[in-house]
């Protein structure tokens, strides 16, 4: 890795798009932008109108660049949705080094061998994650690079997902001018952020509580065992909140995020606010109480259905606690809600950030994390040129220049004076 290097994650949401920018410096991370849009095109995670959605890309991604100043073509792209399968796999192959050292060729054969699996024709592999590695039959290897051997060996978890489904997105990628350097499990990429190692040895669920979806993840023996979405998310507690007041969606989710919380108990019976109520000019009064009472119901349901999904999963007595992220968790109240439902130790999860100390930043930065993480940053990041007056990003592989723009020919104007 050199010393300073560029990497982008695009997490594209039902309710937001967020590119976040971060330099690496000798392994360590600093995040030096973020952009964000509204999302458009997409309906409970998956996409509904290509050209909506490019256009939420295309705003976040020049959200990011004005903030920095540099111009973005190579992301991180995270996949997420109900369409994700796993499932185990095991590859062999013999050490080709003439001293039996084991070395990186070794490792890329053994894992293309893992990837040997037979799949349906509307399914494709994503990535392949190694549980372990075998040398010789010695098990609970986790990198055998430079150990001496004749025979090695991987157990592997293949993650897959559906044609139509990852095309789709990579297409709306692709269309905003943008090359994707690494497609990453959003699930993968949320536990890189969210859970210690020991959370993720001793058998954790990480509930990821999206605008269109809830994400239910189950880590045990230091890897992702089982994964699952289940359709409702922060969307359904705005339009309860619509119904229940009378009001247009745009500001039951205003409401919701100002005045919302998920525990009535916990709620204020002074915190007021007033609402224009559809098919009537005047404003009816509501306290945060009202509100809860409306939020509480479906939040208690959401617990409810994550319980329900890890029974089913088949890990109902296996975990030791729950691990809650995503937008909808920032709510007041959700957390001691969570303790109550689901029975357990509960914690919610926080970047550790300047800039994106939010729930809902965690799949970008944990993309971030995962793709650094994993060694890949070489060939998927971009090299970072600098110098005292102005920053351009260059790509190690394809690099798409999309037609200047008004903020591009104002930038290139000002610069002339700097």
């Amino acid at each position: 890795m050199s010393n300073s290097e560029i990497i982008v994650s695009l997490d594209i949401g039902t309710s937001k798009v967020r590119a976040i920018i971060g330099e690496v410096t000798n392994g360590a991370i600093n995040i030096i932008g973020v952009g964000s849009a509204d999302s458009e095109g997409i309906r409970k995670g998956a996409i509904v109108d290509i050209d909506q959605t490019v256009r939420s890309i295309r705003n976040a991604i020049d959200h990011a660049e004005r903030m920095v100043g540099i111009q973005i073509s190579e992301v991180c792209i995270g996949i997420q949705g109900t369409h994700i399968a796993l499932q185990t796999n095991h590859g062999v192959v013999a050490v080709s080094n003439e001293d039996r050292e084991i070395g990186e060729e070794d490792i890329e054969r053994v894992m293309q061998a893992a990837r040997v699996v037979a799949l349906p024709p509307e399914r494709e592999i994503i990535g392949v994650v190694p549980k372990q590695f075998l040398v010789d039959g010695l098990e609970g290897i986790s990198d055998p690079r430079g150990m001496i051997g004749v025979r090695l060996e991987v157990e592997a978890t293949i993650i897959t997902g559906t044609k139509t489904s990852l095309h789709n997105l990579i297409r709306c990628v692709e269309k905003a001018d943008l090359h994707i350097a690494e497609r990453v499990l959003m699930s993968l990429a949320s536990g890189s952020m969210s859970l210690t190692k020991d959370e993720k040895t001793m058998g954790t669920v990480l509930v990821d509580i999206g605008a269109g979806s809830t994400t239910v993840s189950i880590f045990e023996g230091g890897g992702l065992v089982a994964t699952s979405t289940l359709p409702v998310g922060g969307e359904h507690v705005t339009n309860d909140i619509s119904y229940g007041l009378r009001t247009h969606t745009e500001q039951a989710e205003k409401f919701k995020l100002k005045y919302g919380c998920s525990l009535i108990t916990d709620a204020a019976e002074d915190q007021k606010f007033k609402v224009m109520r559809m098919g009537s000019n005047v404003e009816k009064e509501f306290t945060q109480v009202d509100l809860a009472n409306i939020i509480e119901p479906r939040m208690q349901e959401i617990f409810h259905l994550v319980r329900q999904e890890v029974r089913r999963l088949g890990y109902g007595d296996k975990v030791n606690g729950y691990v809650l992220t995503g937008g909808t968790v920032s709510m007041p109240g959700t957390l001691n809600l969570a303790q109550q439902e689901l029975e357990s130790s509960v914690r919610i999860a926080v970047p550790d950030f300047i800039g994106v100390r939010d729930p809902a930043f965690n799949n970008g930065v944990g993309m971030l994390q995962y793709v650094v993480k994993n060694a890949r940053v070489n060939s998927v990041s971009v090299s970072a040129k600098k110098s005292a007056v102005r920053k351009t990003v260059t790509t190690s592989s394809v690099s798409t220049s999309p037609k200047p723009g008004l903020f591009e020919r104002l930038k290139n104007y000002f610069s002339e004076f700097i």
